[in-house]
């Protein structure tokens, strides 16, 4: 097998952090990873629509990820940043506090999500453990990761009353 070919079941995701809860999303919706902006507020959309901002020309709605998620909402700081990302056709941008890694896994190694009650089903689609580097230097940790179905996040029906 050359560098270039991967395994069959292998996919990467891009992980990131809200608070202290690690996520990731398949890099296959990802578009772009850009600096938080200030975006445009509108008026009679879902607290956690932010507001828009213009990429390249389309008017892309940003979302507080943690707001959508019913969690306290991310505090701006220097590593915020807005993953922009494709749900279903339509491109919507996700404030999380930090961009971690992007991290080839095998699809075999995701765990479905615990049966537990949650207030919304199928918004994680399964966990999967990673071995995550440390920024401080010292020795990479294994790392529980929380990947997000974008789609289950249900905002496509607000990305048209946003964008």
């Amino acid at each position: 097998m050359t560098e270039q070919e991967t395994p069959a079941d292998e996919i990467k995701i891009v992980t990131f952090t809200l608070g202290a809860r690690h996520f990731g999303i398949d890099m296959r919706s990802l578009i772009e990873i850009r600096e938080w902006s200030e975006p445009t507020p509108l008026p009679s959309v879902p607290g956690y629509i932010l507001g828009v901002t213009n990429l390249r020309g389309t008017v892309v709605p940003v979302v507080g990820l943690a707001e959508r998620l019913g969690w306290t909402p991310s505090t701006i700081h220097a590593r915020s940043c807005v993953l922009v990302v494709n749900i279903a056709g339509k491109q919507a941008g996700f404030l999380v506090d930090e961009v971690d890694d992007i991290v080839a896994i095998q699809e075999s190694a995701i765990q479905p999500a615990p049966d537990v009650e949650l207030q919304e089903v199928n918004v994680i689609s399964g966990l999967v453990q990673i071995t995550a580097r440390a920024r401080d230097g010292s020795e990479p940790k294994p790392q529980m990761v929380l990947l997000l179905d974008l789609d289950a996040l249900a905002i496509t029906r607000h990305l048209d009353m946003a964008a």
